[in-house]
C-alpha cells in the first residue's frame, strides 16, 4: 500500500526542459514509477535520447519540440499530448534557465529572456493543461521554482524575481482549483549539478563540485534525481493532501562564514 502512493501507473505527464538534468531525471524517474511522458524542449536530439531511455523501460514517450516562451507552441504542445494519449495527468514546469550579470549590466531584451523563459512559461502551460484536468477532475501540476526565489542573488536578480513569481503563482493556482481536483505544488531547487549550474561554476573560476551562494548543511551540490524524486511525490498520490506549496530542496539551511 505505501508504494502504491508513489505510484503514477497510468497517468500521462507532460515535462518541459527534459533533455537534460533535471527535467530528464523526472521524466525518467515518473517512466520508472508508471508514467507515460510527453517530452518537451527547445533540443530535439536530447529529448530523442531521453525518449528511448523511457522506451527501455516500457514505457510510451512522446517528443514534441517546443520553445515554451511561445504561448501558441505551448497549445499545440498540449494539443500533441491529448491527440496522442487523450488525457493529462501531470504537468512539471521545469524549463529554465539564467545567466550571471549584474543588476547594471542585464538588458531589456534578457529581462524579457529570462522572465518569459522562467515564468510566463509556467502560466501558458498552467492554463492550457488546467482545462482537461479539470473536466477529469483530477490533475497535480509541479512548478520548479529556486532558491533564489528566497534569497538576495545580485548576479541573477531577474532570475531570482522570476522564481518569486512562480512561488506566488503556485499559491495563486492552488488557491483557483485545488477544489476541483487539480493541485499546484512548486519544488524550489539548492544548488544542483546540471548544465546551467556547471556554466556558473566556469564563469566564477570554480570548480564544478563548489557550492556557490550561501553555504548549505550537507555541504555538497544536489543531484538531478534529487530533485526528481521530491516532483514524484507532488505528482503522485503520496501528497494528496498538499496543495500550493514550495518545498525548498537545498541540503539544509547554513549560516555563510563570515570569517
Amino acid at each position: 500500500m505505501a508504494g502504491e502512493m508513489f505510484s503514477v501507473e497510468g497517468r500521462v505527464a507532460i515535462v518541459t526542459g527534459s533533455g537534460t538534468g533535471i527535467g530528464r531525471a523526472t521524466a525518467m524517474v515518473l517512466a520508472q514509477h508508471g508514467a507515460d511522458l510527453v517530452l518537451a524542449g527547445r533540443r530535439a536530439e536530447l529529448l530523442e535520447r531521453t525518449a528511448v531511455s523511457i522506451r527501455d523501460l516500457g514505457r510510451r514517450a512522446l517528443v514534441v519540440p517546443t520553445d515554451v516562451t511561445d504561448s501558441d507552441a505551448c497549445e499545440r504542445l498540449v494539443d500533441a499530448t491529448m491527440e496522442e494519449y487523450g488525457h493529462v495527468d501531470v504537468l512539471v514546469n521545469n524549463a529554465g534557465g539564467s545567466i550571471n550579470k549584474a543588476p547594471e549590466e542585464w538588458t531589456v531584451a534578457e529581462w524579457h529572456q529570462i522572465v518569459d523563459q522562467n515564468l510566463a512559461s509556467v502560466w501558458f502551460m498552467s492554463r492550457l493543461v488546467a482545462a482537461p484536468m479539470l473536466e477529469q477532475g483530477r490533475g497535480a501540476i509541479v512548478n520548479i521554482s529556486s532558491g533564489a526565489s528566497f534569497l538576495a542573488l545580485p548576479m541573477v536578480a531577474p532570475y531570482g524575481a522570476a522564481k518569486a513569481g512562480i512561488n506566488s503563482l503556485t499559491r495563486s493556482l492552488a488557491a483557483a482549483w485545488t477544489s476541483s481536483g487539480v493541485r499546484v505544488n512548486a519544488v524550489a531547487c539548492g544548488a544542483i549539478k546540471t548544465e546551467g549550474y556547471n556554466k556558473s561554476t566556469k564563469q566564477a573560476q570554480r570548480s564544478d563540485e563548489v557550492v556557490l551562494g550561501p553555504g548549505n548543511a550537507i555541504g555538497r551540490i544536489g543531484q538531478p534525481e534529487e530533485i526528481a524524486y521530491p516532483v514524484l511525490f507532488f505528482a503522485s498520490d503520496a501528497s494528496s493532501y498538499c496543495s500550493g506549496q514550495t518545498l525548498w530542496v537545498n541540503g539544509g539551511v547554513k549560516a555563510p562564514t563570515t570569517s
